[in-house]
């Protein structure tokens, strides 16, 4: 198979671009700015999808579904949530079609009465229910994640990282008290982190948005902010304080204890396929998709080779032998067996799908009970004795998937950067590029002249606690470094 993959270095939005395309995860649809997501691609998702559902249902979580279509009238009962998604929503102003000559039309008498917005996130809709839904302390709290798709009018896109449908899930979580729902935005934002350095492999920093970086509506805004291999960082995760302010909009109360009716605090918190996004340009490389052992679709692939009949029975029944063996510690392995492919081929497909291990397996290596055992992350190839194989195969996926979360941890500390005055600010930017730690007075219109003056932005003003000090435009008082990249 011809290399079809640009180098990263050459031109790195081509290289993404390629990666997707030989690792079929996904392809451009008809419709502008949407995507079809390919079995690969849809298998990666799925296994993203049941580890964070494991770890939403373990802190107590539920999953829903609520409605696609949202009436209008709901975007306009929180102000600052309608003003933050009014330019992105699509409309719904009709309800069917009629015939025309050779096609169809809308039809003018279906205009609705109502617009309807097809979802570009479910607070209004689903705080139109929990109004129904809580009379009392005793109906809190309530803590629903849905798995659903949403859609968002972009103009410019890009596959998983930015496109006008996707898909992700979203949390809903409605709370008695003000404490308890902080402690809510802040248990997922965890689970965000664990799921994001534990299983993707990513390493990520924890935060909170600065004002003019909030989700639309929200009292506070937490992230996980991530650094990809050209330096650009990438917001991972959001897990959102609401305060009262859906409660209000939608008139939500609770009697509590002493028979007081109260405004329910809530939270909102949501993922998506944007971090396949992050997941290719944390780890992957020219020769393709690389993927973690933990989220891979196939974790092992065994490429029997064989020169005639006579052979290929025996080395199949040598490889089945060794698949087998990795089905009883539950890793997902594949046998490829397919007769009208050669081995060149065979390799370098699954090198370019991220399969995490490939075991080669030929006439010398049943004669000599041996097999040819070869690393994804590393391309390092090594002859191995077949006994033992499956623990140690078990031992390998293991430690690849600690190496790649200590090779892309690595990478970010070589690009992150402290700096103190401006003017280093903007030489850090331009000649390397990564996080930079630097000091900032607070205000919004410093925040905008350094992302007008050097296209960076505040990804998140660390949880961390650091020491104060100086602005490193104004001058003015700082509190504590804040976390400043140019992003996707």
């Amino acid at each position: 198979m011809a290399k079809k993959i640009t180098n990263r270095d050459e031109d790195y939005s081509q290289w993404y671009q390629d990666v997707i395309r030989e690792a079929r995860l996904a392809d451009h649809s008809p419709v502008r700015g949407s995507m079809v997501i390919r079995p690969n691609g849809f298998a990666l998702w799925e296994n993203m999808k049941q580890a964070l559902d494991t770890m939403f249902k373990d802190t107590g979580h539920e999953n829903a579904y609520f409605p696609l279509f949202i009436p209008k009238s709901f975007l306009s009962k929180e102000a600052q949530h309608v003003e933050g998604f009014a330019k992105e929503c699509a409309v719904v102003t009709h309800s069917r079609l009629q015939s025309t000559n050779g096609g169809v039309e809308v039809d003018p008498d279906s205009k609705l009465e109502e617009e309807l917005i097809v979802r570009p996130t479910s607070e209004t809709i689903i705080w139109d229910s929990y109004r129904n839904w809580i009379q009392s302390y005793r109906d809190l709290p309530i803590l629903i994640n849905q798995w659903a798709n949403v859609v968002r009018w972009e103009m410019r896109t890009r596959l998983f990282l930015r496109t006008m449908e996707f898909l992700w899930q979203e949390g809903h979580t409605a709370h008695a008290t003000q404490q308890e729902a902080i402690e809510e935005t802040e248990r997922m934002l965890e689970v965000y982190r664990t799921f994001a350095e534990d299983f993707m492999g990513m390493p990520v920093i924890k935060g909170v948005k600065t004002e003019s970086e909030r989700f639309a509506g929200a009292v506070e805004t937490y992230c996980i902010e991530a650094l990809m291999q050209d330096d650009k960082a990438l917001q991972a995760g959001t897990s959102h304080f609401l305060g009262q302010n859906f409660a209000k909009a939608f008139d939500v109360k609770f009697q509590d204890k002493d028979g007081e009716h109260k405004y329910v605090w809530a939270t909102s918190w949501g993922v998506s396929t944007r971090l396949i996004g992050g997941l290719i340009m944390t780890h992957s490389d020219d020769q393709g998709l690389v993927i973690p052992p933990r989220l891979a679709p196939t974790q092992v692939v065994i490429v029997p080779i064989w020169r005639n009949d006579e052979q290929k029975a025996e080395m199949l029944e040598y490889a089945d032998s060794i698949r087998n063996e990795l089905d009883d510690l539950d890793i997902s392995v594949k046998l490829d067996d397919r007769e009208n492919y050669n081995p060149g081929w065979k390799f370098n497909e699954h090198e370019t799908a991220g399969i995490p291990l490939r075991i080669a397996v030929g006439p010398r290596d049943l004669k000599n009970n041996n097999v040819e055992l070869a690393r994804r992350d590393t391309l390092d190839k090594n002859i191995v004795e077949r006994e033992g194989l499956g623990e140690r195969i078990d031992n390998l996926l293991d430690q690849i998937q600690q190496d790649l979360y200590n090779a892309a941890k690595e990478r970010r500390d070589n690009k992150t950067t402290t700096v103190d005055s401006y003017d280093k600010f903007k030489e850090v930017l331009d000649e390397q590029g990564g996080f930079i730690y630097a000091h900032w007075d607070g205000t919004a219109e410093t925040e905008e002249k350094i992302k007008e003056e050097t296209k960076a932005t505040i990804r998140c003003i660390p949880l961390e606690e650091g020491e104060s000090g100086t602005c490193m435009v104004t001058g003015a008082p700082s509190e504590q470094r804040v976390l400043f990249a140019r992003a996707y």
